[in-house]
């Protein structure tokens, strides 16, 4: 059972995934026609081209992880609404959504810590003893994924395997 805020959240990203892939698949001429009204230049199907940033990476990764993560915690919550669920597995249940709120939020503190302190782009990803970090926008260096593997450590009590992947 889906609530609201996943409902709206599905139907906005729907609806931005379906302009998305209009504006992308629309005839470079119409486009050249809607621009060259605003524009005294004219423009030729050489200048039009559509760039996909780095961004887009880390924003694939991030609406596929929230996708996952919806879809766990709405069987969880399924199976914790259940009737015929005990009370031993509704408490683990119990924990196991509660173990997935806390890394989603630990795993968004983590990014905007990446971000302030390298103005670097990052999606980190949360999975028992191990922390994947996917940095974009940033140069690619030894140095920096281990400043970053520092910080993403300082985070954690227990000693975590972190890896950093760079994308570029």
């Amino acid at each position: 059972m889906m609530n609201k805020k996943n409902l709206w959240f599905l139907t906005l990203f729907s609806l931005v995934l379906v302009l998305s892939i209009y504006y992308v698949t629309m005839p470079s001429d119409l486009l050249a026609a809607s621009t060259s009204n605003t524009n005294t230049n004219s423009l030729t199907d050489q200048d039009i081209s559509v760039n996909v940033t780095e961004s887009d990476v880390i924003a694939a990764l991030k609406v596929e992880d929230d996708s996952k993560t919806n879809d766990t915690l709405s069987e969880l919550q399924e199976k914790l609404t259940n009737a015929e669920t005990s009370t031993e597995e509704k408490n683990t249940l119990y924990e196991q959504i509660k173990t997935i709120n806390t890394n989603s939020g630990l795993e968004e503190s983590i990014e905007k810590k990446i971000n302030s302190t390298y103005q670097c782009e990052a999606f980190t990803k949360i999975e028992d003893t191990s922390v994947k970090v996917v940095v974009d926008k940033c140069e690619n260096s030894k140095s920096l994924a281990n400043n970053i593997m520092r910080l993403v450590q300082e985070q954690f009590e227990e000693k975590m395997y972190i890896s950093v992947q760079f994308e570029s």
